[in-house]
Parts: C-alpha cells; sequence; structure tokens
C-alpha cells in the first residue's frame, strides 16, 4: 500500500514590520494628496495655500450684509427667480414675467436658488458671489500652478487677484462679473490640461468651450473676449499635429455652441405671448440683446435705448484704464504685470513652443491684451467694475513673471528687471494712492520707500548675505501689495449700492463713466456710504441698508436710474392690501423703481420700460388692457431717467412709459402717501 506524503503548510510570507497592515484607502490617499500638494512643492506651501483661501473668504463674507439689496436691479430679479420657475428661467424682473433683466439670467441662478433655501436676505443673495470669489482664486493658483515651477509665485498670483479693489467689489456684489470671472478661469484651466495631456485633450476643451457657453448665458458676448488668446495658444503650443488641433478645437468651439446656445434657442422659440419682454431689446429679441445692445453696440455706441453712448462713457484710448475713475479699480498691477511680460518672453525665447511657461504667458498675455484693449477703445456701455475681467491675467502675469525672474535672478537682466517693476509699481501706487487725498495720507510715502528699498536689496543681492533674500522678498511684497490692500479693506468695510459700484475710497474723480461724465460710479465722499453719495447725487433714497423689509421709515423714495427705491410701511400696507386679487401689485417706470417695492414686500411689482424705462414693454394699449382686467393694482408715479417717467426717443428707444404715466395721471386720481405719489387703478378703465 502505498503511503502518500503530506507536505507541511508552506511558510507565511514576511511581513516588514514597518510596513502598514492594509494599504491605505483610496480616499486617506486622496486627502493626503490634498494637504501635501505636489511632492516638490514646499511643506509650507499648502498651509500657506489654505490660508490664502481662509483670508479671502474672511475678505469676502466679512459685513456682507452691510450693502443690502446691493443693485436692486438684479436683486428683485433674484427676488422674483426665488418664487417663480418661470421667472427664475427667464431671468424675469418679477414673479409675475412681465419682462426680463438686460442679461442672459444664469448669474441669477445660484443666488435665486440661494434664497430659495435660505429665504429672502442680503446674506443669502450675496453669499454664493464671496463663495465664487474664493473658488476663484483657488482656481487661479491650480492653473498658474501648472505653468510655472515655483507655486510661491502661484500663491503670489491668487493673492494679488483676491486682493485686487474691482474682484474685492464684484465677490460681494450680486452683478453677473463673479460668476463670469469664475467660468472664464476656469476654461483657461481646461485649455492648458488639454494641452499637457494629448490622450485626454478632447474631453477638457470640450470642458473649456462649455466654460465658455455659459459664461456667454453670464454676460453674453463679452465672455468672447478669451476666444483668441485660448485657441491660438492651443493651436502654438499642443502636443499634436496641426490638423488634429484643429479638429480639437471645432469640438470645442462645437461645445461652447451647445452650453451656450440651448438656453438661447428655447428662448427665441418660446412664444412671446407666454414668456416676459426681453429686457433691453427694442423688439423683443434675445438675439436682439445677445448681438445689438450688449454685443456690438458696446464696441461701437449704437445701443438703442441705452442711456448714452460714443463719447458719453468716458475718453476712450490707451490710457482709459489708469484715469481717476478707473485706477484704483485694477491698475495697480497693471504696468508690472505687462512688463513681466515682456521680460519673461525674452527669458523663454529659446524655449520649445511646448514649454509650459510659454503657454502660461501666451494665455494669461492674450488675454490681458485683447480684454484691455477692447475696454480701453469701447465706445459703448462701460462701467469701471468691468475691469474685474482683467484681475485674474494680471495676477497670472505677476505671479509667472516673478517666478521667471526669480529662476534667472543671477542675470543681470533680471535683477535690474525685477527692481524696475517694483519701483514702477511702487511709483503707480503712489499716484493711485495720492489721488485719494484723506484716505491714509502716509501710506504712500510707506510705499515709495519699501519700493526704493526692495529694488536696491534685488540689484546688490549677490553683495549681501543670503539672509538678506528674505527681507528683499519681504519688502518687495510690501511696495507691491500694501497699495491694493488697503484699498481692498476699505472697499471690504464699506456699503456698496446702486448699479454703478466703484471700489476703494474717493479718488476725486466726481462722477463718471455715466453719459457725459454725469451719472454712474460718483465716488463717495469720505465718511459717506455710497449709497448716500448716490442718494444726494439723484435726489432719491437709496434701499435699506440691511437688505430687509423696510418698516417704519420716515418717507419713500421713488427710485431712479441709478438707485432702488425705498418703501415705507405705510405703502407696503397698500401693496399688500388684497394682493392675490391682483397679478402686480404696482407697476412702475424703471426696474430700480419697482425693485424696492417688490423687495420690501415680496409681491410682484412690474418694471415699465426696463432697466431705463426705453423698451416698449408695455405699450400703452396693453397697459390700459391690464388695468381693464385687473391685473394692477397701483401706479407709482417718478422715477425712470431722470425721476420724470420715461425717456421716449432719447437714444431712439420707446415712448411708451411716458405715454403710460401720462395716461394714468389724466384719467386716475392722485394720492400721496409718505411722499410719493400713487394710483389707484383697481376701479379698470376701458
Amino acid at each position: 500500500m502505498t503511503q502518500t506524503a503530506i507536505s507541511p503548510p508552506a511558510p507565511a510570507p514576511h511581513r516588514d514590520a514597518t510596513a502598514p497592515a492594509t494599504p491605505p484607502s483610496p480616499s486617506l490617499s486622496h486627502a493626503r494628496r490634498l494637504w501635501r500638494g505636489r511632492e516638490d512643492d514646499s511643506p509650507l506651501v499648502r498651509p500657506a495655500l489654505l490660508g490664502l483661501l481662509l483670508v479671502t473668504a474672511l475678505l469676502y463674507l466679512w459685513g456682507l450684509g452691510a450693502s443690502g439689496w446691493a443693485n436692486s436691479f438684479y436683486a428683485a430679479a433674484v427676488q422674483a427667480g426665488s418664487e417663480s420657475w418661470k421667472a427664475f428661467f427667464f431671468g424675469s424682473s418679477d414673479a409675475a414675467s412681465s419682462i426680463t433683466v438686460d442679461k442672459t439670467p444664469m448669474s441669477l441662478w445660484p443666488m435665486s436658488l440661494s434664497v430659495r433655501i435660505f429665504g429672502l436676505s442680503s446674506w443669502a443673495m450675496l453669499a454664493p458671489q464671496a463663495l465664487m470669489g474664493v473658488a476663484s482664486v483657488g482656481l487661479l493658483y491650480a492653473t498658474v500652478r501648472r505653468t510655472t515651477h515655483d507655486a510661491w509665485a502661484s500663491l503670489l498670483a491668487g493673492a494679488a487677484l483676491a486682493l485686487t479693489p474691482v474682484a474685492v467689489l464684484m465677490f460681494r456684489f450680486n452683478n453677473p462679473d463673479a460668476l463670469l470671472t469664475l467660468l472664464l478661469i476656469g476654461s483657461v484651466h481646461a485649455t492648458i490640461r488639454a494641452i499637457e495631456n494629448p490622450a485626454r485633450a478632447v474631453r477638457w476643451l470640450a470642458l473649456g468651450g462649455s466654460l465658455v457657453g455659459l459664461a456667454f448665458l453670464t454676460k453674453m458676448l463679452q465672455a468672447f473676449l478669451v476666444l483668441p488668446p485660448l485657441a491660438l495658444v492651443y493651436l502654438l503650443t499642443a502636443r499634436v499635429g496641426v490638423v488634429v488641433r484643429l479638429k480639437h478645437l471645432l469640438i470645442a468651439f462645437g461645445s461652447m455652441i451647445v452650453a451656450g446656445g440651448w438656453w438661447i434657442a428655447i428662448v427665441e422659440l418660446w412664444p412671446a405671448s407666454s414668456r416676459p419682454y426681453i429686457g433691453g431689446s427694442q423688439d423683443n429679441s434675445i438675439l436682439e440683446l445677445t448681438l445689438g445692445y450688449n454685443g456690438l453696440g458696446r464696441l461701437n455706441g449704437n445701443e438703442t435705448g441705452s442711456v448714452g453712448g460714443g463719447g458719453g462713457w468716458g475718453e476712450t484710448g490707451v490710457f482709459r484704464l489708469f484715469t481717476s475713475e478707473i485706477g484704483g479699480q485694477v491698475a495697480w498691477l497693471l504696468p508690472a504685470a505687462l512688463v513681466l511680460l515682456g521680460l519673461s518672453l525674452w527669458f523663454v525665447r529659446r524655449a520649445g513652443r511646448t514649454d509650459r511657461q510659454l503657454t502660461g504667458l501666451l494665455v494669461w498675455g492674450g488675454w490681458l491684451l485683447v480684454t484691455g484693449l477692447t475696454f480701453s477703445f469701447m465706445a459703448g456701455i462701460f462701467h469701471a467694475y468691468y475691469t474685474v475681467a482683467l484681475a485674474p491675467a494680471i495676477a497670472a502675469l505677476v505671479g509667472i513673471g516673478a517666478s521667471i525672474l526669480w529662476e534667472n535672478r543671477e542675470s543681470p537682466v533680471a535683477s535690474l528687471g525685477a527692481a524696475f517693476v517694483i519701483a514702477m509699481t511702487s511709483a503707480t501706487s503712489f499716484v493711485l494712492l495720492d489721488r485719494s487725498t484723506d484716505f491714509v495720507p502716509w501710506l504712500k510715502y510707506a510705499v515709495v520707500a519699501f519700493g526704493g528699498a526692495a529694488a536696491f536689496l534685488v540689484v546688490a543681492h549677490r553683495l549681501l548675505p543670503r539672509r538678506t533674500v528674505v527681507a528683499a522678498i519681504a519688502t518687495a511684497l510690501a511696495a507691491v501689495l500694501v497699495g491694493p490692500a488697503a484699498y481692498a479693506v476699505d472697499t471690504a468695510s464699506t456699503p456698496h449700492t446702486g448699479s454703478i459700484p466703484s471700489a476703494g475710497p474717493s479718488a476725486g474723480g466726481g462722477m463718471g463713466g455715466g453719459p457725459g461724465g454725469r451719472m454712474g460710479g460718483m465716488r463717495r465722499p469720505q465718511g459717506m456710504t455710497q449709497g448716500q453719495g448716490q442718494a444726494q447725487a439723484g435726489g432719491q433714497t437709496p434701499t435699506t441698508p440691511n437688505g430687509m423689509r423696510s418698516r417704519g421709515g420716515a418717507g419713500g423714495g421713488a427710485g431712479g436710474l441709478l438707485n432702488g427705491s425705498q418703501s415705507t410701511d405705510a405703502i407696503n400696507a397698500l401693496l399688500e392690501t388684497d394682493a392675490d386679487s391682483y397679478t402686480w401689485v404696482a407697476a412702475a417706470v424703471g426696474s430700480n423703481t419697482a425693485a424696492g417695492y417688490q423687495l420690501a414686500t415680496e409681491l410682484p411689482v412690474m418694471a415699465i420700460g426696463g432697466f431705463n424705462g426705453s423698451d416698449p414693454s408695455p405699450t400703452l394699449a396693453e397697459f390700459e388692457q391690464r388695468v381693464a382686467d385687473g391685473e394692477i393694482h397701483y401706479f407709482i408715479a417718478g422715477g425712470g431717467f431722470g425721476g420724470g417717467g420715461g425717456r421716449g426717443g432719447q437714444s431712439g428707444g420707446s415712448s411708451s412709459s411716458s405715454d403710460i404715466a401720462a395716461w394714468v395721471a389724466e384719467t386716475f386720481t392722485a394720492q400721496t402717501v409718505d411722499g410719493v405719489t400713487l394710483y389707484d387703478l383697481s376701479g379698470g378703465v376701458r
């Protein structure tokens, strides 16, 4: 009988006592990578980034509710969208959807959703804007980091964006520019990722194109200013064949058309009788609004129904961005960005076309030049806060340029160039600070002192001990960032209301940015909030500063072209009486006049003629019919352009609002409540 041999059990494999018992979970590894960052980064980089984002969040969220409804024009649309999904989709000024705002509505959607969730308040409306600002700073850091060898340069770019005064203003305000800025930074990030990774270029370019399309739904044709640099950079630096690059760009273009065109197509095909009138247009057409009033009209000044054009929006030219009206918003680092762009291109001139620093310089330099020149020479409506679109490009070029000069610091060209940039930037800060004579008068001298010291240390760094490098860097940062940081803190600590806000203290430029310099962009005097300044200029009362329902006010205000109306207890009581019996509890000429009463009561108020009172919505016949049908309870007099009804014909716009105001005054009996003239339309007239 054969006996089967029994093998001994195999010994257990030896395990290193220092090895973990089980591999780390993917989520834990991802969390560690998020904290640690890239392997070649200093351990201090990621804590510094988180600190930057935290400080940015505090700056943007600090005292956020003090600005009340901010821009009442958009605040009313946010409130309407939180009450009605139809108003939400179209961007209507009121929940009954009489007319839309004069922009595509995507920027309103996050704010409306926030108000729908948390209730109507200034903070609920503005918090999404502030969070977009924090996200913009973080995304800019991540984007610049992909084109530099130094993470600290990316942090400098993020800090420069966070402290740009106009960025602080717009990320604490309810205009469309906050979302526009975030989406455009995202489009650059996606394009750079496509260049880096040819295997996934199609999906990254599709994402980049989609983000530009969504930016179009945020602020229409302004979004397309980034297209030339994005397309050019991909054509020049992508690591695939030329034919493939062209095919990829066609895919990106198609993605952009789909992302930006679906809403346009729906609105264009929707029966006009069952949707709101397209505000800002003269023929109820979204195509006219996007291509005309908010498109080519902004370039040539031919904007039918606007409040001015041509030379009425300030002098055009290469120095427009440095004027007293605009300089303090964004120009602090603009000269530095341009000089650093030139110096950096010189140092990378021998790098291959796929060099990542060259990619960063081309895309951000193209953004700055195309957008900057457009703003400098556009003849149509132009406001100083538009320049927030320049802030990411300026900040990125400062970061990338500083990194390249640091890498070449042994070169006399780099050291002398860096010294020149520091001295020039401190001189720019001196000029901008000197325009605000009552704002920290000693600061401009300190900036010049820091700049001179930093320039000397940079030039003489090879003759000095190594430990002076830290002192030189700290001094240089103080020279270039103290000025805008001071303006940024002032901006965050001051309430801003009205249609044309301005960052920083008074620059002594008076009113500018409006037709003939008569309105818009007024600088508030020291010790006066912006809302008070607008009230004095326009003879109107600003909206309530805490952004809540107006109660117990001594008198009302009809509002005007640039600032919202002010309601009172007595007026609110009239509008709220039997409100369910009417589609609109009131009608008023001009969106800002209607907005204050709507925000006070949270009930629909018809904005006759849209923002300027110059749109033919409704016509006199349509208004008469709605009154006869019992759809409108009160007509609130005043408001509109110049506070006297409509502006018919002043820029080729409709005279419907003037005709309606005249018909109401002739047909109904006026009553005055807390200084405001109202007409009870409940009797109806056929």
